[in-house]
């Protein structure tokens, strides 16, 4: 319960917005995209794998060690991702603040329906 107040107070860690996000993406961090399949596959940020929250586990995570950013679509499931998943790995983990919301809204790009989503 504390876990999911922490989050939802953004006390998890990190939340950036769509700038910062492009940034560390940019110099190599996961695009984490927690929200379900079917909104995954409606639309997402390119690049970006989905790990749904519903089955979100830290030895679920891909391996590696480069940073992790956490997104749904407004970003209050990535909120609550980020409280699970916050001391149960050693990765970074950065909330998008706003989701692919705020994120398509800064104009920036969002892979559309009918291309291959990458994982």
């Amino acid at each position: 319960m504390f876990g999911l107040i922490k989050s939802l107070f953004g006390l998890a860690g990190p939340q950036i917005g769509p700038a910062e996000a492009v940034g560390k993406q940019n110099a190599g961090a996961l695009m984490l995209d927690v929200r379900e399949a079917h909104e995954f596959t409606a639309g997402s940020i390119p690049g970006a794998i989905n790990l749904p929250l519903s089955r979100l586990d830290p030895a679920a995570l891909p391996a590696g060690e480069q940073e992790i950013v956490l997104f749904c679509q407004s970003g209050m499931r990535s909120r609550m991702a980020q409280g699970k998943l916050s001391g149960k790995t050693a990765r970074s983990l950065s909330n998008l603040s706003g989701g692919i919301l705020a994120w398509s809204q800064s104009g920036l790009p969002v892979r559309k329906p009918g291309k291959a989503p990458r994982s």
